[in-house]
């Protein structure tokens, strides 16, 4: 089973592995876009006002112009502890045993603006960059990654159940034909139901977290819903390929 999270936009800021080797990190394949992006937001550090423009920053960005400019040189850690934010508060990796977290190594992979997609395990630093920015004398990052990442990522799935927990704006830089797509909805007392996004974070973050701690490994959207029933989420089945995670 392949379970593909969203990155988040919080990011932890220390890390004591090694600078950013991209000819390590999982998806060899996409190492060629990887340097091309990396060394452009590098480049594009060098000019902050340039910087705020294309990442969409505020006044006071110094820090995360930084990260940009240190791309090369930062500590880096781990995928899973890099990002932070409301899904990765619910997923509580810290929380892993060291059977768990090796799990996590071998079942969840991250989407990102940056790298494509990298595997918990993989060391990164902090970086900014949003999968709808665009970068100066580059094409839009959805028209760089969707002929090689989708290859990738199915390549890398090949004969495994799909989870796809990514927004659509990181599906797009990668789409997965046949992964289960995940919907959060809130059930009102008439029964009515809307689509939620603080809530959204959350669920799918215990939904990542009950698919790594289950010692089940599903293989189908119904196998899917018994491992978030019995993780205490309320879900159905409306599509072989989608699930629905209520709340109230």
């Amino acid at each position: 089973m392949l379970v593909l999270l969203p990155p988040s936009e919080t990011k932890f800021s220390g890390g004591r592995g090694a600078p950013l080797d991209l000819s390590a990190l999982s998806l060899p394949k996409l190492t060629p876009t990887r340097e091309r992006l990396t060394r452009s937001l590098v480049e594009l550090a060098a000019d902050p006002a340039a910087s705020r423009a294309a990442l969409s920053l505020g006044i006071h960005a110094e820090d995360e112009i930084a990260r940009n400019a240190a791309l090369f040189t930062a500590a880096t850690t781990p995928a899973l502890r890099r990002y932070t934010g409301v899904l990765y508060d619910a997923l509580a990796a810290p929380q892993f045993t060291r059977a768990q977290r090796a799990k996590a190594a071998a079942r969840l992979m991250i989407g990102s603006a940056l790298f494509g997609a990298v595997r918990a395990d993989d060391p990164i630093p902090a970086y900014r960059l949003s999968g709808d920015s665009k970068l100066p004398g580059l094409p839009t990052l959805a028209a760089l990654w969707r002929d090689e990442l989708p290859t990738a990522l199915a390549a890398e799935a090949a004969g495994e159940l799909v989870v796809d927990l990514r927004s659509e704006l990181y599906r797009q830089l990668g789409r997965l034909p046949g992964a289960i797509t995940a919907t959060v909805l809130t059930e009102q007392a008439d029964g009515t139901r809307s689509v939620v996004s603080h809530f959204n974070k959350h669920h799918k973050g215990l939904l990542a977290r009950a698919l790594v701690v289950t010692r089940a490994d599903p293989t189908d959207v119904r196998g899917l819903a018994r491992v978030a029933a019995k993780a205490g989420l309320r879900v159905e089945t409306p599509a072989a390929d989608r699930l629905v995670i209520l709340t109230d």
